[in-house]
């Protein structure tokens, strides 16, 4: 499938696939508790989700470099669907956490997959293009996805969960009749004989940019996890001004994944446009904790969703050209190693706060300098050449 069709047909697909998981997110907390979760629970719920992806996606990345991206896709998203609808029906909180567990099994097939469908379809040159536009789709759908949840639950509680299992079974739909294999039997030869265990993923140099990715994860969900109450502290910031903030990030975000880390990765390479971005998100960190208006906050939020909106795709690319594994297995180790900072990020970030503050964005800044240094020893060890 040519690379100018295929791509927005992914971006059409991830796009609907984070709709419908973000249309739950700002109904799930009065849903679990209206079922009679506790706070402890609630969490649990959040975190069980992201430890099946961590488990998972690995596994789904392999699969699909031995079957096919399209299948692999198809699996994740009806998964998807049907983990939506499972909680829709929920009564009890056992239903909801195997909803969870069930939708988190499953769904870790779709972004290792499309990352790994975009690396089959897209020349070296273009890789991160095609990677930046897959962030785009993500990142635009979280922004989209809970502000239609937030409509839809104004009736009642367990519509948005329905509205979000239709969306996904439309987007299965669209996978089965559009969108067309990218690994052909040649291509799927070539994959398998690549070695398929998650050591050859991660061994060599390359395992430093997992590591990189690791700590880039870190850094973002615990400021997500804690920047309302800081917000709430410096700036007197509400609950809907924090929601245009966030908006305000993701757009940015998305316009650099987008349209400029495309441009910026062919004149400049990969390496430097990490670099870049590690450099920005540091300084985003920094200004942070200077924020006293909804002006600064925005700014200065922005400022470092796009540092991280350069990091992500750049590394998914600069990662499925060195490694040894195939680009499915890569892929999902890296998606493995992004959940695993999305499970440890806020509870390390809420205690960070509680010691004092400004303690999640202080130490953000720590881990970018520390990821700064690990590129480094990564360009040696790799001998990598990247543009200064």
């Amino acid at each position: 499938m040519e690379t100018k069709k295929a791509l927005p047909i992914l971006f059409a697909i991830m796009f609907l696939v984070m709709v419908g998981f973000g249309i739950i997110i700002p109904v799930m907390p009065f849903y679990a508790q209206e079922i009679g979760a506790s706070p402890t629970q609630l969490g649990l719920l959040m975190a069980v989700y992201s430890l099946m992806q961590l488990l998972f996606a690995p596994m789904w990345g392999r699969i699909s470099d031995r079957i096919g991206r399209k299948p692999v896709i198809m699996i994740g998203i009806l998964g998807l669907a049907l983990s939506f609808f499972l909680m829709a029906i929920s009564t009890q909180l056992w239903m909801l956490f195997a909803a969870r567990i069930i939708g988190g099994v499953l769904s870790s097939a779709n972004m290792p997959t499309v990352m790994a469908y975009v690396a089959d379809i897209t020349s070296e040159e273009d890789r991160s293009k095609g990677m930046g536009v897959i962030g785009a789709a993500t990142g635009l759908g979280f922004i989209f996805g809970p502000a239609i949840g937030g409509v839809f639950s104004q009736t009642n509680l367990n519509i948005p969960f329905y509205v979000a299992g239709i969306s996904s079974l439309f987007t299965f739909t669209l996978v089965m009749f559009v969108l067309k294999e990218s690994l052909t039997i040649e291509n799927r030869n070539s994959q398998l004989k690549k070695k398929a265990s998650l050591l050859a993923a991660f061994n060599g140099p390359v395992s430093i940019l997992f590591i990189l990715q690791l700590f880039v994860s870190l850094s973002l969900s615990g400021l997500e996890a804690t920047f309302a109450y800081f917000a709430s502290e410096k700036a007197d910031l509400g609950a809907a001004k924090l929601g245009y903030i966030f908006m305000i990030m993701g757009f940015a975000s998305a316009i650099v994944q987008g349209g400029l880390v495309g441009r910026l990765t062919k004149r400049l390479g990969e390496g430097f446009v990490i670099q870049l971005g590690i450099i920005i998100s540091a300084i985003g960190f920094v200004l942070i904790l200077f924020i006293n208006s909804f002006t600064t906050a925005a700014l200065f939020l922005t400022i470092f969703g796009i540092g991280n909106g350069f990091i992500r795709p750049s590394v998914s690319s600069l990662l499925t050209k060195q490694s040894a594994a195939g680009h499915g297995s890569t892929t999902g180790l890296l998606s493995s190693f992004d959940s695993l900072g999305r499970i440890v990020g806020p509870p390390l970030g809420g205690w960070l706060f509680t010691i004092a503050i400004g303690g999640p964005y202080y130490f953000g800044i720590v881990l970018s300098i520390v990821a700064l240094l690990l590129f480094q020893v990564y360009k040696v060890k790799g001998k990598v050449a990247v543009a200064n």
